[in-house]
């Protein structure tokens, strides 16, 4: 699954620096460069973790920004289908985890994205059912997650790593850790079919509070200050190069977004749990919901010291080879718009030693 994964990632880093190269050299094009695009193709994932996505795309706050601009969106169920979709050409931006986001980077040659906000802080962790109580018990144990070099799917790795237990990427090894789709853990693990997952919110609080899991391990106690980049916002190179004042827009439309969050908790809540019921055909529960957001923290702060850190994890579990991520941040755009708005401004200063 891995080398299929990473076999169609070269091949769509391959055209997409084709592309870039006939660009450069005066392809067609019917937008000049720095010009409106007609339309910008947003990813994001039906979790809470990408609240700002839910309720910019439900309260129509990324459209108003837009204006003229048409908003086309398409969700997914995890970061690396994401990330083969911007390769691709089928999106534009995407709100995604670090390690996906580090990937394509590494993939592309720096070529393909660029991180231009950050979303999500915290949210993941891993649930257990009763009787696993150390990480020692996990030994013969099968834990999901979302999928193969996924944000979570890494966080699990790392942490097995840490306390001595390996995992493989063919499910063997001291811990069964098994790829899968957050419905069908939930499920599985409703069933007992796995016996646990590190998973992000919804997902989690859904595990404890309707399969009576318990949480082993909340990844917030794993991070300084509690604080670890969970989402964040990308964009392709291409389209940033192209269409400048477009990706400032829909950037206007995420600040809008976290702030209504921050100032109307409640309301925000109503809204990411709607367009949740428009994608899925069926809300959260209200309980499911209220714990979802109270253990999440939504910020602008792409936090990117703990991206170094989830790249070094990434690396330590055999899942990316060392990679240089000088370059990955263009929080001009962003900084920009918070310092117009009286916000305080964000850092990439990372933590890359």
């Amino acid at each position: 699954m891995r080398s299929r994964t990473l076999r169609a990632l070269a091949v769509a880093a391959t055209a997409l620096a084709s592309a870039a190269l006939l660009t450069a050299c005066g392809g067609d094009s019917d937008e000049s460069e720095g010009g409106e695009a007609s339309a910008i193709r947003l990813g994001y994932f039906p979790n809470i973790t990408h609240a700002p996505a839910l309720i910019g795309v439900k309260n129509g706050l990324f459209q108003q920004a837009l204006g003229d601009t048409k908003l086309e969106t398409k969700t997914f169920n995890a970061g690396p289908a994401a990330i083969e979709a911007l390769f691709s050409g089928a999106i534009d931006a995407t709100y995604i985890g670090p390690n996906p986001a580090i990937n394509g980077w590494a993939t592309s040659k720096g070529t393909a994205l660029k991180i231009i906000a950050g979303s999500t802080s915290g949210g993941a962790g891993l649930v257990v059912k009763e009787g696993i109580n150390t990480p020692a018990d996990l030994k013969g144990k099968k834990i999901a997650t979302p999928q193969l070099g996924n944000t979570q799917d890494v966080a699990l790795r790392a942490w097995l790593k840490e306390n001595g237990l390996n995992a493989d990427q063919q499910g063997g090894g001291d811990v069964s850790v098994l790829p899968q789709d957050n419905a069908t853990a939930i499920q599985a693990f409703a069933q007992g079919a796995i016996d646990g997952a590190w998973v992000p919110e919804p997902n989690l609080s859904r595990m404890v509070l309707e399969s009576k899991g318990k949480v082993l391990v909340d990844e917030k106690t794993l991070w300084p200050n509690g604080q670890f980049v969970t989402t964040h916002l990308i964009v392709s190179q291409k389209f940033l190069k192209e269409h400048p004042d477009t990706v400032k827009k829909l950037l206007q439309g995420h600040i809008a977004a976290e702030k209504y969050i921050a100032t109307d908790n409640a309301g925000a809540q109503k809204a990411a749990n709607e367009q949740i019921a428009a994608l899925s055909g069926k809300p959260l529960k209200d309980d499911i919901l209220a714990a979802a957001f109270k253990n999440l923290e939504f910020t602008n702060d792409p936090i990117a010291s703990s991206l170094y850190t989830s790249a070094k994890h990434a690396e330590d579990v055999g899942l990316l080879k060392p990679v240089d991520l000088k370059g990955i941040y263009d929080l001009g755009p962003l900084n920009e718009l918070l310092k117009a708005d009286g916000q305080t401004e964000v850092s990439d200063a990372a933590a890359a030693s």
